[in-house]
């Protein structure tokens, strides 16, 4: 494709050097730059992409994105104001904007993106339709695999996945959107047939700084969207309704004024069932955010035209999403659950769901993120202690971090609350104390880790998947 045709809807943009050439790969890394290449030069928080555009000329860019003009250079240069929202258009222009050919669902909010891709994916294809996901866990086109790294992919990456799925005739691609790819334009120019809203609780404050800016960028995904479907039992949720500038689909478990309103709710320590407009549902994960997260996926649903009889089915035959209230085989008698809290809504809604049957104590293995918003970590904590009745407090994924020091943040919030509790660094052993010191009928939540097979540590990442260590804990205890 012609320089020319990728960069005609980047505003303002000048171009020093010949258009006209050709362009066959788009990066955003010096390092796979290759002849044909354009590179886009983005500053980030850590480094700025402008440092390395000489090292992806020397490897062969042909053209490169940027905000300043070097006469230094021999190549063809694009300056424009942003080169992050020039990323954005220039890969799509690049895929030929692959997103217009099929619907595109946005899913935002602090807890429950994945779980709620997953139900809109089980609903859509019940009603035969070819689905893509785009999520924490990971991509998926059909059912093939994509793993990834991020919530939501970098533009380019984005894009080509975009691509693939257009290329695979997708029908609807159901995403997950983070409140950093709403900020950093990484789905600028994407139009979202709906566009959805979980709830907002504390997390990545080291990012947003206030809870304000966060739920403003959160609230960038209702002005690109066609729909909107937001649960106004959340605070910010309400204010969003109250502005959003989209037709908007309203769910709540406590106002029947909502458009979605779930009554007759069951609690079942398998499933939760509840009654929308005198319509039966059924979803095979047990807690009250399954019901939150079932009324966000049944209003996706409404607003893409799904019926509601195809509704209810794909909802019940809906599974659980790794990681996530995931129930690990023990063969003893009490029960392991892995779930991704890391957030003080999630070990809240966590601990409260187990509460509700377990028949023994409730005991919750966990930590904080190093290098992450450090003011919710005592917030944890208290939550923890006052809900589970023993806690073990470890490491997460502590990075560059000390991990007593993260420790001692999260046992602030401990103390504060009166729980039991012991102190143990290292997860692996964490973990075996919460296990060899079970009872009958306890449950034991390990919180933090999810669907993450690794866990980071300063001397880099190492494997560490929760279900193979217990596992492996319990094989050597046989």
């Amino acid at each position: 494709m012609k320089l020319g045709e990728i960069i005609k809807s980047i505003p303002g943009a000048l171009v020093y050097g010949d258009s006209d050439i050709e362009i066959t790969h788009i990066t955003n890394d010096s390092r796979k730059c290759v002849k044909g290449s354009l590179f886009v030069a983005v500053r980030g928080f850590q480094t700025d992409g402008h440092k390395f555009i000489k090292s992806a000329v020397e490897n062969g860019a042909s053209a490169v994105i940027c905000e300043e003009y070097d006469e230094s250079l021999d190549t063809v240069q694009v300056v424009s104001s942003n080169s992050r929202i020039s990323e954005s258009i220039a890969a799509a222009e690049f895929y030929s904007n692959p997103s217009k050919s099929f619907k595109l669902v946005g899913i935002t909010g602090t807890n429950g993106k994945t779980t709620v891709t997953y139900l809109v994916k089980s609903i859509l294809e019940y009603a035969n339709l070819k689905v893509g996901l785009i999520g924490t866990n990971q991509n998926m086109i059909g059912d093939e695999v994509i793993e990834t790294s991020r919530t939501t992919p970098d533009s380019i990456e984005l894009q080509s996945i975009f691509a693939r799925m257009r290329d695979a005739n997708v029908d609807v691609c159901v995403m997950e959107v983070s409140s950093h790819a709403l900020e950093l334009e990484r789905v600028h120019g994407c139009t979202y047939s709906v566009g959805a809203f979980t709830n907002l609780t504390q997390d990545h404050l080291d990012f947003h700084i206030t809870m304000d800016n966060y739920a403003n960028a959160k609230f960038k995904l209702m002005e690109i969207s066609e729909k909107a479907v937001i649960n106004t039992d959340d605070t910010y949720g309400k204010s969003m309704a109250d502005k959003c500038p989209c037709e908007c689909l309203t769910y709540s478990t406590k106002n029947e004024n909502a458009k979605l309103f779930a009554k007759n709710i069951e609690m079942n320590s398998d499933c939760v069932e509840f009654d929308v407009d005198d319509i039966a549902h059924r979803l095979m994960i047990p807690g009250e955010f399954s019901v939150y997260n079932a009324l966000c996926a049944i209003g996706i649903s409404r607003a893409l035209g799904i019926d509601e009889n195809t509704i209810s089915r794909g909802l019940e035959k809906a599974t659980g999403v790794k990681g996530r209230a995931e129930v690990v085989p023990t063969g003893r008698d009490y029960t392991v659950i892995i779930d991704y809290a890391h957030t003080p809504d999630g070990i809240e809604n966590i601990l409260n769901a187990v509460r509700g049957f377990c028949k023994g104590r409730v005991i919750i293995v966990f930590g904080c993120g190093g290098d992450r918003d450090n003011t919710k970590r005592p917030i944890m904590g208290r939550i923890a202690g006052k809900m589970a009745d023993f806690c073990v407090v470890t490491s997460d994924n502590p990075r560059t971090e000390d991990p007593l020091k993260i420790i001692s943040m999260v046992e602030e919030g401990v103390k504060e609350s009166g729980c039991d509790y012991v102190v143990i660094e290292n997860r692996r052993d964490a973990i075996k104390y919460a296990l060899e010191n079970a009872k009958k009928g306890d449950c034991i939540v390990l919180a933090g880790k999810g669907h993450e097979t690794y866990q980071i540590l300063n001397s880099g990442t190492i494997h560490f998947d929760e279900r193979e260590v217990v596992k492996d804990i319990l094989c050597s205890e046989a």
